[in-house]
This record gives C-alpha cells, structure tokens and sequence, in this order.
C-alpha cells in the first residue's frame, strides 16, 4: 500500500511537472545543452519558470525574467528596510545582513557572498516572518535589490 502511494505521488509530480528531458553528454568541459522540452526539471525552477511567463504590472520583463515592483508598490515596511539598508543599520534584526546563498537560484548568478538578506517586519508576526529584501553587491548600495513576500519562493526586482 505504501509503495502505491508512492508511485502515484511521483505519477501526479510527473504530470504536475511534465515530462523532463535529459541533458546532452558534457564534452571537453563545456555545459550541458537543454533538451527542447518546455517542462522545467526541479521546482525551483518551476518557479521561475512560471515567473517567466507571466508579466509584471507595467508589462515589461527585465533580462533575468523577474518581474519588477516600484518602491512606491512595495509595503511600508520593505520601504523602511530599504532606507536601512542604504544608510547601513541599525538593523532590528540579528541575522539582517547575512549572506544569501542563493540556492533556489531565481536570481542572477553570482559569486557567494554577493547577495544580503534583510528582514521586513510583518505586522503582528511573532517571528522575522516571510517578507525579505535581498541586495547584491555593496551593502550600501541597493540598486540590485528584490523583495520577497513568500520566503524566496518568488522575487521582483525593486525599481526606483
């Protein structure tokens, strides 16, 4: 009975996700080419996948294929955040500032230690709750910044 369910489980996770194509061999050290199928292969990518697809609220898709949000959009707390971040603290929080790793790799890639994550305060939240503001590159600086409002299951990259 257990391995039933367990087969159907990984049927519906193969309909829900579609049938995954296999990468080309790797020769003399170069990357994988992508099979022509449209299905992504983890769900990571399933998400930015879906985040692709659909347009941001002006239409327009940045070159990562995330969508954008104005400040003037983000909650008043994200806009606080990011005044601390541009004046470097006080945080209110211990772990604001702390390496993010970027494994769900939704956004671009770059060296670890590029990316910072800030927390931003939930109303009525007894914990650091799910709202994020992640910066790359200078902590100071936040042109490269995305908010999350789901603990990085998705991101929109923060326009002026």
């Amino acid at each position: 009975m257990t391995r039933a369910r367990g087969l159907s489980f990984f049927v519906a996770l193969s309909v829900l996700l579609g049938a995954c194509g296999k990468d080309e061999p790797r020769s003399g050290g170069q990357e994988p080419v992508a099979s022509t199928s449209a299905a992504p292969v983890s769900p990571a990518e399933a998400v930015r996948e879906a985040q692709v697809r659909q347009p941001d609220a002006t239409g327009e898709r940045k070159r990562d294929g995330l969508a954008t949000v104005q400040i003037a959009q983000l909650p008043r707390q994200a806009v606080a955040t990011l005044r601390l971040i541009e004046t470097s603290g006080p945080f209110p929080y211990e772990k604001d500032g702390v390496v993010f790793g970027n494994r769900e790799r939704l956004l671009p890639r770059h060296p670890r230690g590029y990316y910072h994550e800030y927390t931003v305060p939930t109303p009525r939240a007894r914990d650091r709750g799910a709202r994020r503001i992640v910066c790359g590159g200078p902590k100071k600086q936040v042109d490269d910044c995305y908010y999350t409002d789901d603990h990085y299951a998705t991101f929109k990259r923060i326009a002026d």
